[in-house]
């Protein structure tokens, strides 16, 4: 049984990452900020009030987990907002990044304490911050945020594999879920059950991999 941990659980795909988790026998730690009453139903340990932009919270975090180890861990939670060219947010493009990008690198380091020898990390990105892919545009805080996320997930995994962590920036798919109004191609559970295959087979080879869920690997 491993322990895994998963951002931005209480909805979506990481709500269907903990389910099918659990239905394969493994301890799960649910982190969000507000539980939905699907991820209460769920029986897993749901960690609440962790914002993962909130330091003080990521440190609340760390305490909980203390004396224990984590085998997996899955930085899910992400926002999207659709910046457009002549309409752009900045604020709107600021939170993404703060979100997308810093959010994982923050959860990241501060619970490389409690992180079990060999074990992985995950960072759910998208195909819309691969530069080479970019050939619609728009979307500009989601993108380059996620750029970063990848990024971030690259240079972790060059800085953790002495540590014998894995890292891989995991793209799920155009899912069905609230964050995308439910448009896509790929429901949650397909989504989820992808991106868990991903999770199983990484390892130190293939560390710092930018994998779609369904296994193909993605041009930066």
């Amino acid at each position: 049984m491993l322990n895994i941990l998963i951002t931005g659980s209480n909805r979506g795909i990481g709500l269907e990452m903990c389910q099918q988790f659990k239905a394969k026998g493994h301890h799960v730690l649910a982190v969000c900020r507000t539980p939905s009453q699907e991820l209460l139903a769920l029986d897993v340990e749901v960690i609440t009030d962790i914002d993962v932009t909130d330091g003080n919270d990521v440190q609340r975090l760390l305490k909980h987990i203390e004396g224990r180890e984590i085998d997996y861990l899955i930085n899910n939670a992400g926002i999207l907002a659709r910046n457009t060219l002549g309409d752009i947010d900045y604020n709107s493009v600021q939170e993404q990044f703060v979100v997308n990008a810093m959010g994982p690198l923050r959860v990241s380091e501060t619970l490389l304490p409690v992180l079990a020898d060999n074990a992985k990390i995950g960072i759910v990105t998208s195909r819309m911050g691969s530069i080479t892919d970019n050939d619609s545009g728009s979307s500009y805080g989601y993108r380059m945020s996620k750029a970063a996320a990848n990024m971030a997930a690259r240079s972790l995994s060059v800085d953790l594999k002495d540590q014998g962590i894995a890292v891989a920036a995991l793209h799920p798919g155009y899912v069905k879920t609230d964050m995308t109004g439910h448009q896509g191609y790929v429901e949650a559970p397909q989504a989820a059950a992808g991106l868990i295959q991903r999770m199983e087979e990484l390892n130190l080879d293939n560390t710092g991999q930018f994998w779609h869920a369904e296994g193909e690997v993605l041009p930066w």
